[in-house]
């Protein structure tokens, strides 16, 4: 039996591949007359990229080809290229580069993730990613991309530790709706998915880190204002986040935007502002200035929430919830002098 060759005349090898995208890229970048023919070349090539990393229907990825192929995407920076000049790929292409780029990202050789150790050795490709936020035409693919990025824990950590953190909350607030939210997804992962380490960085960044997202809660944008209150939430009730709730909860200036967003005019936004106060009043270890300000409106607070969201009258949990802060509200004493 004569052993087949592992690319036949018709089908290019990844170098060959690699190569002929590099350079048709190339002549994109320039943007001069000869673009529609590279144009065509290129889809041609992440066409043909593709199914190397996919397989085809009735084929599975041959594994050496796909070894070659991600040596040869690191080697060349054509990794690097293709999401600088996302913008300049059609839109099928569009779609491709990011199914390519998941594809090599998830790839692994033992326990080794080769693509994760490339980007963590070229950590820019993450903040181009991020920047895609800025482009609409490219924001979404970015973000798609940007989200596998953040399952693997040492690009997460780039991320989270950088400068350019701090642009998701630019992000999460522009005009478009689908792109804030695509943003506001992406900035929930990244605060989600790697508890210890989120613990971590939290910590290490409490001032800034909060004094950016209070401005979120009292943004003029309902959706972001909602999501933000819930994923608050979230991550004051995660046990891992222990020494971050009892710091957040110790501050009378949270407990007054809390007690503001209760009266917000939106019922949705009332109801995830009281999953964040009752953390303040069930705490057994009330700060002092906490304390004063719940006696302050003691009767007022006992009124409120009376008749609080009684509409709501499937819900047994919140029922419990609200009778327990009545109690505890109603129970509490002025310390003896």
């Amino acid at each position: 039996m004569k052993k087949m060759p592992l690319f036949s005349k018709s089908h290019k090898n990844p170098a060959e591949i690699v190569k002929i995208l590099k350079d048709n890229m190339a002549i994109l970048e320039k943007q001069d007359k000869k673009t529609d023919k590279a144009s065509e070349e290129v889809s041609k090539s992440l066409q043909a990229m593709k199914e190397i990393l996919c397989g085809t229907n009735d084929k599975e990825p041959p594994t050496e080809a796909v070894a070659q192929l991600a040596q040869e995407l690191y080697n060349s920076g054509l990794l690097v290229t293709l999401i600088a000049d996302l913008q300049l790929i059609d839109f099928e292409g569009k779609k491709d580069v990011t199914q390519i780029f998941n594809n090599i990202l998830r790839r692994q050789i033992g326990t080794r993730s080769p693509t994760v150790e490339y980007i963590s050795a070229h950590p820019h490709i993450l903040f181009m990613l991020l920047r895609g936020y800025e482009a609409p035409q490219i924001a979404l693919r970015c973000g798609i991309m940007l989200r596998e990025c953040i399952r693997h824990e040492p690009l997460a950590k780039i991320i989270l530790f950088s400068n350019q953190f701090r642009d998701f909350f630019k992000y999460v607030e522009l005009s478009t709706f689908d792109i804030a939210s695509d943003a506001f997804a992406t900035f929930k992962d990244l605060l989600t998915r790697h508890k210890v380490l989120v613990a971590d960085f939290l910590e290490q960044n409490y001032d800034t880190i909060f004094e950016d997202y209070e401005k979120l809660l009292q943004s003029e944008n309902y959706v972001t204002k909602r999501q933000s209150l819930k994923l608050l939430g979230e991550l004051i009730l995660d046990r891992h986040n222990f020494a971050i709730m009892t710091k957040y909860i110790s501050k009378p200036e949270n407990l007054k935007l809390m007690m503001n967003l209760l009266r917000d005019k939106s019922p949705n936004i009332q109801f995830e502002a009281f999953h964040v106060f009752k953390v303040f009043v069930a705490s057994p270890h009330k700060t002092q200035p906490i304390v004063e300000i719940l006696l302050k409106n003691q009767p007022k607070l006992i009124e409120f929430l009376s008749s609080f969201q009684k509409e709501r009258t499937d819900d047994e949990q919140f029922s419990d919830e609200k009778n327990y802060l009545i109690k505890q509200i109603r129970d509490l004493k002025r310390a003896a002098p």
